[in-house]
């Protein structure tokens, strides 16, 4: 799902990197106002590296394979934090492994990192059927682990496809993405279900991990 250099356009790239500096301004504005920012700062480093290793693992799903991206994890735990932290882990994944690019650093960033302060609000939501904790809070970490794969994964196609060079064959190429829209499918019910695991492991072994 990483956009590479050279796909967009210059003024695509350079309209990522204006809302990626608006979104990470805003998100360090909302963490300022917290009465110990310093405090999750450890959690969030943490789910970097969990967020940078995870695009090292790939799963095989024929004819081709998917890792995992965890930006609605990261979002449902970390709330604002997980923006920046998505940001430093895409800008570390560029560097050192090429995976992404520099010039499309901002629009991967937005791709991933909005709709993980959606997954954030969505997990929230839990707290609405009260009685019913445990349940609740199963039923809406899927939703914040799917959804922001489905969301992400929905801006991706529409990015790409918006863009395409007229230099390559644009139906094969529009054709190649709608197919790996099959696949981003499965993907979200994986990383739904891997943050209804972690977040209730979380739950029983550290709860104030999950209270932003």
């Amino acid at each position: 799902m990483h956009i590479a250099d050279g796909v967009l356009p210059p003024q695509v790239a350079i309209a990522g990197y204006a809302l990626t500096g608006g979104v990470t301004w805003y998100c360090l504005r909302k963490i300022n106002k917290e009465t110990n920012p310093q405090e999750n700062i450890p959690k969030a480093s943490l789910l970097t590296a969990a967020f940078f290793v995870a695009s090292l693992i790939h799963i095989p799903l024929p004819p081709t394979s998917i890792h995992l991206i965890l930006n609605g994890m990261m979002g449902a735990i970390l709330g604002y934090y997980s923006f920046p932290a998505i940001l430093i882990g895409l800008f570390f994944q560029a560097v050192m492994f090429g995976h992404g690019g520099l010039s499309t650093l901002g629009i991967n960033a937005a791709m991933m990192g909005i709709p993980a302060l959606f997954a954030y609000h969505i997990f929230n939501l839990r707290h609405l059927l009260g009685k019913k904790r445990q349940f609740s809070t199963g039923i809406f970490a899927f939703l914040a682990g799917a959804g922001a794969l489905a969301i992400s994964a929905t801006i991706f196609t529409v990015v790409v496809i918006t863009n395409i060079s007229a230099d390559i064959d644009v139906e094969m190429e529009k054709m190649a993405i709608y197919t790996s829209m099959i696949g981003y499918s499965f993907q979200a019910l994986i990383e739904g279900a891997f943050t209804v695991m972690l977040v209730f492991f979380i739950e029983r072994v550290k709860p104030e991990l999950l209270e932003s």
